[in-house]
């Protein structure tokens, strides 16, 4: 019986010793190598964190940084990833909340982290110490994990400005990503191309998957997601078979014409998450990669990454893709607004999930937890705890779940209650237009697009077609492409701030 993650790390080594786990541009480590190293570097983290105690890393996205990932809880510990780009004031909030006093870090963020109440430790002086002792290695703390410990803590943006961390135990990784692996046939040949930050979930699909599999994982630069040609390189170089990728990454290659360029010809399976994909970018997609199976997955952080997918069929030509169906380890369903459930069809009704993928709940935030992760209403008999995930969803006609958007980004405009999605989805129809993005401020929606600029009026002509007019747009702006965050997602801050600037 395997109770944590490092079990299958364990067993993966000893059945691949000798195959490439992770490689990034300059550097690659072996399943054995790997699995050595961390232990060496947990000799180290121990005598600096307690166990259970949550480790932060702050080091550029390599090999060595999953190393330390791994020393992590193999000293009892659990990690989060830091992005030394974040303001002072976001680092010192998120350290507050973990309870961190110090931090892993490279010695270039030396002069970021000395503004900051936290003790570093570089990794230059760690492997300094290894090569000056003779550490020797203890199973004590890894043997006193249980399956309910923590794995990694990941933030997101908190209601109130303060960020939130999210714990995600051994039992949930396992559960879920024995899941994935298993509907997607992950095989120890794969190559997985890793687009995600450490810090975003979308990593532990790739590392994880990996760790369970023995297949590759090979960490892209991130300045390639912006140079498609660079990037339509690599993957063929590499021989990439598997992306698990945010939808605007993708977009990315698919607007910017990097097909005209190159096409990859080793893919196999291309999955994607985050937002939703705009029919025309999926279809580019599929016009010059047929043969992929493409997979639109859906789901929070709180609850392990994703509770649905929908594995598209090569002939479908859906307008608006499904979310499809819960992960066979999950249960998901819908609540309306008197917490009664939702069974019809086309009733829209808050997506809630309960199962081993759910986390542990938010680190050092009890209220919070308590709000989103409770009893399950519908449950009378017995306690089975559920996540809320404040996002609107339906079942179709064909009994698959379709996303709406969220409980808190509906608009009410001249008396109605409007999703913005919708407006985006009508506009995204013209052919001149790739991409949309609703904004709704000072009591006017503003649509932005990409693609080739066009005349409102021929936009409005096309839109009212479908949309009465309260949903019809004050303004449309194009763009030359949507700023994006870190995580991959179109960055609707930046999109607000254009507007200011331009009032």
């Amino acid at each position: 019986m395997k109770y944590t993650v490092l079990d299958y790390l364990e067993e993966t080594a000893e059945k691949f010793p000798d195959k490439t786990a992770f490689a990034d541009v300059t550097s690659s480590i072996t399943w054995k190598e790997l699995t050595e190293k961390a232990k060496a570097l947990s000799c180290v983290i121990a005598e600096h964190f307690k166990p259970g105690e949550a480790v932060p890393v702050m080091t550029d996205k390599n090999v060595k940084t999953v190393t330390y990932f791994f020393a992590a809880l193999y000293a009892g510990c659990f990690y989060s990833f830091f992005d030394a780009t974040f303001p002072d004031t976001r680092l010192t909030s998120m350290f507050t909340t973990l309870d961190a006093s110090s931090v892993i870090a490279d010695r270039r963020f030396e002069k970021k982290l000395s503004g900051l109440n936290v003790t570093p430790v570089f990794t230059d002086q760690v492997e300094q110490l290894l090569s000056e002792n003779n550490y020797a290695y203890s199973a004590e703390r890894r043997l006193s994990i249980i399956d309910t410990d923590a794995v990694y803590a990941n933030f997101t943006s908190g209601s109130t400005g303060v960020p939130k961390a999210v714990a995600v135990s051994h039992r949930s990784v396992i559960d879920f990503i024995q899941c994935f692996t298993e509907t997607f046939e992950i095989s120890p040949e794969e190559n997985i191309a890793n687009q995600a930050p450490f810090d975003f979930d979308v990593s532990v699909k790739d590392i994880f998957s990996a760790v369970f599999t023995g297949a590759t994982v090979h960490l892209v630069p991130k300045m390639f997601f912006s140079m498609p040609v660079k990037l339509l390189d690599y993957l063929e170089e590499r021989q990439i078979t598997t992306l698990i990728w945010a939808v605007s990454a993708l977009c990315m290659v698919s607007t910017l014409n990097g097909f005209s360029y190159k096409v990859p010809t080793s893919l196999k399976k291309i999955m994607f998450s985050g937002e939703v994909m705009p029919k025309k970018q999926l279809d580019i997609w599929k016009q010059y990669v047929p043969s992929a199976q493409y997979v639109n997955l859906y789901g929070p952080t709180e609850i392990t990454c994703n509770c649905t997918y929908f594995k598209i069929p090569a002939d479908a030509d859906y307008e608006v893709l499904p979310i499809g169906i819960p992960f066979k380890n999950e249960r998901v369903f819908l609540l309306d607004e008197n917490d009664t459930l939702v069974t019809e069809k086309n009733t829209e009704g808050e997506l809630c999930v309960s199962g081993t993928c759910v986390a542990l709940g938010y680190i050092n935030n009890e209220e919070k937890t308590a709000s989103v992760f409770t009893q399950n209403p519908v449950q009378k008999k017995r306690f089975e705890r559920i996540y809320r995930t404040g996002d609107l969803a339906k079942y179709g006609d064909d009994g698959l779940l379709y996303y709406i958007g969220r409980k808190d980004t509906q608009i009410k405009h001249m008396g109605h209650r409007i999703e913005l999605g919708e407006i985006e989805g009508a506009v995204s129809k013209h052919p001149n237009i790739t991409r949309t993005c609703c904004i709704f401020a000072e009591n006017k929606i503003t649509a932005f697009y990409t693609g080739t600029e066009t005349e409102k009026k021929e936009i409005v002509t096309l839109i009212k077609q479908t949309l009465p007019a309260y949903m019809v747009p004050s303004d449309f702006i194009w763009v030359k492409e949507f700023p994006m965050t870190k995580n991959g997602k179109t960055d609707k801050k930046a999109l607000e701030a254009m507007l200011n600037e331009s009032a």
